[in-house]
């Protein structure tokens, strides 16, 4: 999807948060930008998952400055998780405040009425999703705060999802030349297997000509999700398609959302490609899993 395929003027649409609905729907939640600059988020359906979608003719969640003054300058990057037990979807988004971004959070059960929470993660604060269900008896939160010059993956917990605390880095971003060295983010929501929570997180590579934003892998512990059992050497996903590599933003691939088929294993990963427009990739589970047995 371009910013051609909408049905008022914007100037791009990327990053956007992914679930299947109850019918089989596949629905994304899309980062618009205008043409000021400011992002909302649209939501658009597809019977497939590939082709065929149907986008809202109004944004579906739009910045409410006025309730929620964080919201002043757009909200963004969306993650969407279903929570079993409020029977409702999450969303973790980010929140554009006079002094950077942070972490609102709102609940939907039909992604027409929404709840807002407002900020639960102060700025700077981004790339957060909230985990499907209670870890001990307490809601957890991932996310990224920024504390240059190196910024890395932590996770938080709340017993009520307004208070939040017990923070624990989660992810290390690593030293020197590697592909994701000093700067790291989580990218869609974790998978929960039976190994282990697999993340798919962000890398980003400074060079003389710009940043290079690639996608690795990592596996946590089920019930202790702050413990990294393996973590991949090198990054498996990287801008390499035109539309990948040339954009508003040069070389980026950034997914905030996936879907899985019936069989439990196929993914279908949406990611925004250069901060232009939303692309699709598929892979497997079990691959990704057997790969970090092997580069971790």
């Amino acid at each position: 999807m371009t910013a051609a395929d909408w049905h008022y003027p914007i100037n791009s649409v990327f990053n956007a948060g992914a679930t299947l609905l109850p019918d089989g729907t596949t629905l994304l939640l899309c980062r618009v930008e205008d043409r000021r600059g400011l992002s909302h988020l649209s939501a658009a359906r597809s019977a497939n998952g590939v082709d065929n979608w149907k986008i809202d003719s109004q944004p579906t969640l739009f910045p409410d400055p006025d309730h929620y003054p964080e919201e002043l300058w757009g909200i963004e990057d969306p993650r969407i998780t279903f929570v079993p037990e409020l029977k409702k979807y999450a969303v973790a988004y980010t929140a554009y405040t006079r002094d950077g971004p942070g972490v609102s959070l709102a609940f939907t059960e039909d992604f027409h009425h929404f709840e807002r929470y407002g900020i639960i993660m102060s700025p700077e604060d981004k790339d957060a999703a909230l985990l499907p269900h209670r870890i001990d008896g307490n809601w957890a939160l991932i996310h990224r705060p920024v504390s240059a010059p190196r910024v890395h993956m932590w996770i938080s917990y709340s017993p009520d999802l307004h208070h939040w605390g017990n923070h624990r880095m989660m992810l290390e971003s690593r030293l020197g030349a590697w592909w994701d060295a000093n700067k790291i983010g989580l990218s869609p929501p974790p998978i929960e297997t039976p190994q282990g929570w697999l993340v798919i997180y962000h890398g980003v590579r400074q060079t003389a000509a710009g940043s290079i934003y690639r996608l690795g892998l990592a596996l946590f512990d089920l019930n202790s999700p702050d413990q990294c059992i393996k973590r991949g050497d090198e990054w498996v996903f990287a801008p390499q398609e035109q539309y990948e590599v040339r954009g508003d933003v040069d070389n980026v691939v950034f997914p905030c959302g996936y879907t899985i088929a019936p069989n439990g294993d196929t993914l279908n990963l949406y990611y925004g490609a250069a901060d232009t427009s939303i692309a699709l990739a598929t892979g497997s589970i079990r691959e990704m899993l057997e790969w970090l047995d092997e580069h971790s």
